[in-house]
This record gives C-alpha cells, sequence and structure tokens, in this order.
C-alpha cells in the first residue's frame, strides 16, 4: 500500500513536467533515508552486553563467596572493602561465572526468542538491549523494541510467548543441575541478608531430585540462584496486563475481552504489593502508566487455532510454577 505506481486509476501512464528547478534536498540527487541510530548499532549493543557481563560477574562473585560461607544468596552487605579486593585481584571475577553466564544465557535465549519470532514474520525489531545495574544481581534485565505494527493476533501470540518459553526450557535444566549441586543445611542469616522464596517450579524439582530436603532450608548454588532469577523474570513477563509478554498472549486469545482481565490483575498487585513485596506497588505503578490496555492489531478477526490455544495453557501454567506473592523476604 505505501508503494507509489507509476500508473493511474485507469491503467495510463502519468506525465508530469520536469520541474524548472532542482532543490538541493531533491531526494533523487540526495540519499534521505533515515539513518540508523546510533544507539540500534550493533556496537552499542555488544557494548552493553559486555558491561552487563561485567556488573553480573561482580554481583555473581559476591553471591559465590556468601554460597561457601553458607550465607544467603543475597544480602546487603557489599562493602567498599568488596570493591577494592576485586580491583587489586580481578581474578576473582571468575567465581562469578557461573552465576552470570547462567543468568545471561537465560535472559538472552528470551530475548532472542521474541526477536528470531519477528524476524519469521518479517517484523521490524532490536537487537536486544541488556542494561547492566548496580544491583543485587548486577542488572535490570533485557528487552528488545518492536519497531512495525504486528499483523494478526497469531503472529502478536507468536511474538509473546516465544521469549518466555525460550526462557523457562533454559531455566530448569539449569535449576535441576543446581538442586543436585545444593547443600542441604540452613543458611545463617544476617542482618543484612534476604531470602528468597520459593514458587512452585522450586519446590517440585527438589522434590523429584533431593527428596527428604526441605526446600526452604537449601542454599542454592550460584547456578540456582540465576536460575531462579531467570524463572522470576519470567513470572513477571508473563503477567496477563499491558504490553508485557502475558498481555501479548491474552488480547491474542481473548481480543478486546482481556480488558477486565487486565484490570482484575492490576487491582490484585494493590494487596499483594501492601502485605507480601513492596515491590508490586512499583509494578503496579509503572504497568498503570504504561497503560493496560493492548493496542489493536491490523487483522483482530484472525483465529488462532488450536494448537496456540493449548501453548496460552501451557503459559499459564508456567505462570503458576514461577510466580511469587512474596519472592523476598528481609
Amino acid at each position: 500500500m505505501g508503494d507509489e505506481s507509476q500508473f493511474g486509476r485507469m491503467g495510463q501512464p502519468q506525465v508530469s513536467a520536469a520541474p524548472l528547478f532542482t532543490p538541493p534536498w531533491d531526494p533523487v540527487r540526495w540519499d534521505l533515508r533515515p539513518r540508523a541510530r546510533w544507539y540500534n548499532s550493533l556496537p552499542f549493543h555488544l557494548a552493553l552486553l559486555l558491561l552487563t557481563v561485567l556488573t553480573t560477574l561482580i554481583a555473581g562473585t559476591h553471591i559465590a563467596i556468601n554460597y561457601t560461607q553458607n550465607l544467603p544468596a543475597f544480602d546487603w552487605d557489599v562493602s567498599l572493602a568488596y570493591f577494592r579486593e576485586l580491583w587489586r585481584h580481578p581474578g576473582l571475577l571468575v567465581s562469578g561465572v557461573p552465576f552470570s553466564f547462567t543468568l545471561l544465557g537465560i535472559l538472552l535465549a528470551h530475548e532472542l526468542g521474541h526477536y528470531f519470532t519477528c524476524r519469521h514474520y518479517g517484523i521490524q525489531a532490536t537487537y536486544p538491549y541488556f542494561i547492566p545495574a548496580p544491583t543485587l544481581i548486577g542488572t535490570l534485565g533485557a528487552f528488545i523494541r518492536i519497531k512495525s505494527p504486528i499483523a494478526n493476533r497469531r503472529e502478536l501470540f507468536d511474538v509473546g510467548i516465544s521469549g518466555p518459553l525460550a526462557g523457562f526450557v533454559l531455566a530448569i535444566p539449569a535449576l535441576i543441575v543446581a538442586i543436585f549441586l545444593t547443600k542441604g543445611s540452613m543458611p545463617a542469616a544476617t542482618a543484612d541478608s534476604i531470602s528468597m522464596g520459593n514458587p512452585l517450579a522450586v519446590i517440585l524439582l527438589t522434590k523429584l531430585f533431593r527428596n527428604g530436603i526441605h526446600p526452604g532450608q537449601i542454599i542454592l548454588h550460584p547456578v540456582g540462584c540465576a536460575a531462579w532469577v531467570g524463572l522470576f523474570a519470567t513470572a513477571l513477563n508473563l503477567l496477563p496486563m499491558g504490553q508485557l509478554d502475558g498481555g501479548h498472549i491474552l488480547y491474542a486469545v481473548l481480543g478486546d475481552k482481556c480488558r477486565n482481565i487486565s484490570r482484575g490483575f492490576f487491582l490484585v498487585l494493590l494487596p499483594l504489593g501492601a502485605f507480601c513485596w513492596y515491590g508490586w506497588l512499583a509494578w503496579a505503578v509503572i504497568l498503570f502508566f504504561l497503560g493496560l490496555r493492548h493496542p489493536k492489531v491490523i487483522e483482530p478477526g484472525e483465529p488462532l487455532g488450536r494448537g496456540r490455544k493449548i501453548l496460552a495453557l501451557v503459559a499459564a501454567l508456567i505462570f503458576i510454577l514461577t510466580f511469587l506473592p512474596t519472592p523476598f523476604k528481609l
């Protein structure tokens, strides 16, 4: 529709007189196509990835030290002395590799699931943006930007579900390996410790592979900590609201009928934030300003088919296995 034809409505060639004056900005003489922005270039994406490798190595090294000392994986006790020691002995960062590479592998699988699905349908999308940050895990995650409209509900469904499926499929084997490596002893809590909750996936896999060990009394290997973060990120993305992956899936299945469900989940976040984890209040605010309504696709009448409806149930099951009302406790 965007291409201009050289033929008129009746199929006759259109004749136009040559202009008397050719302006210097004539697109025939000057290439006025939009240039690629620096923040969309591959070197910029690679630079963000390398910075995130560094920050997650620093966080992973601290997690590895806690693991060897039978302490909870996450705490606020990160002093300047720790960073001075890393500066003097950068080889210590090797101990952070299991956490860093496992976490980044899960995040990368999630985003590449979206990216390659977009490429399959001819949808313009950026490379993954990784976000290095001085957090307990060394990052704020990753995302891609979709830069062209999505034609129908099938494409929207496939783009939405591909990321969580890819990340979950990678996180589960990592968690199983960590359960075999985990210590079956109660971690020694300190005043700065942050204990992680146990999603249903962790409980079931622990009972399956290490029966007799209580999930709440184990010290997860750094690989398991990364898998835990990957599962938590999957649950966040599968919240059925707005333009999260769960919102894409819900809109693809129900169309405009999903509006009330999204609003209901938004209202549920408020008491969860008040009584379980304050982070849910922050998520509620973010989702409110991003918008709870999902934008329409170009062809909303396109049916999904039975196979995709079954996959939607699989996505709901993954959400149940990974969601935690109280993911962290101080």
